[in-house]
This record gives structure tokens, sequence and C-alpha cells, in this order.
């Protein structure tokens, strides 16, 4: 039986017992009120709880699906998305920018900033790069020849 059913048979036993008059006409509507509570509210707790197990699964279904992997990397993705990061940082000329501009010697940068683009990188493909191999990252090149490694990528 539906909460629709339910709530009509209520209303229709609410409807026929106010229509009898009654010596104590309060005591029968009072008593009315009681079944109408007792027919509804598990109906209501029932369905409710099936809503929620439903959604439950649907939202658990969805965020397997949505957060499964990684999209697919390619060399060509890996070198717009570390060229686009690298634009962005405000300490480097994006007219001088290439594949082979060297980080200290052509683009101005000290050691600091070199760090600060090594975490941008980190932060960009999600992966910590160790400091060892973040010392010899010195160029564009070399920072999407080690992500390709790091993440399987040969074309």
């Amino acid at each position: 039986m539906s909460f629709t059913q339910i709530a009509r048979n209520c209303g229709r036993l609410a409807a026929a017992l106010g229509t009898k008059r009654m010596a104590s006409s309060a005591v029968v509507q009072s008593q009315a009120a009681r079944m109408m509570h007792r027919i509804a509210v598990p109906a209501v707790a029932n369905q409710v709880s099936q809503e929620m197990v439903s959604s439950r699964c649907r939202w658990q279904t969805q965020s397997v699906r949505r957060y499964s992997a990684k999209p697919p990397l390619s060399l060509k993705l890996i070198d717009e998305r570390v060229l686009l990061v690298l634009k962005l940082y405000d300490k480097i000329d994006s007219s001088k920018l290439n594949v082979d501009s060297h980080f200290i010697n052509d683009l101005g940068l000290d050691s600091l900033d070199h760090v600060e683009v090594i975490m941008a990188m980190e932060d960009e493909f999600g992966f910590e790069i160790p400091d060892s191999d973040a010392e010899k990252l010195l160029k564009p090149a070399d920072i999407i020849q080690y992500v390709a490694d790091k993440e399987d990528v040969y074309e």
C-alpha cells in the first residue's frame, strides 16, 4: 500500500467519524486522530527510510563513477599543462618562455623561485617530486620528461 493510499484512507476515516455526531464526539475524534497517526507514521517512516537508502546507493554509485580514474595523459597534454603553469607564474616573462628555456640562466629565476615552480608542478600533477629529482629539473622539457616517466606516458 502506497503512502498516498494510506493518506486517502485516513482522510476517509476522519470524514466518516466526523459526520457521526455522538454525545462524546471529542473522545471519538481523539481516538480517530490516534488511529490515523498509528497508520500513517509507520508508512511515512518506511517510505522515508527507503528513499534514504536508494539515494545513498545512488550517491555512492555516482561518486565511484566520477572519481574512479585520472584523465588520460599524453605528452602534448603534459607539455601544455607545464607551460600554462609557468606562464601563470608572475616572475616568468612569457615571451622568453619555451620548452628549452633554462629557469635560472634564461628566465632569471633564483633558487627559491625554482622551488616554487616545482611545488606548482606537484600541485598540478598531484604527486610529490623528491628534492633530489627537483634539483635536476632546470628546464620545462626536464619537467615534461619527468612527469611522463612518472605517469608512464610514452608516445
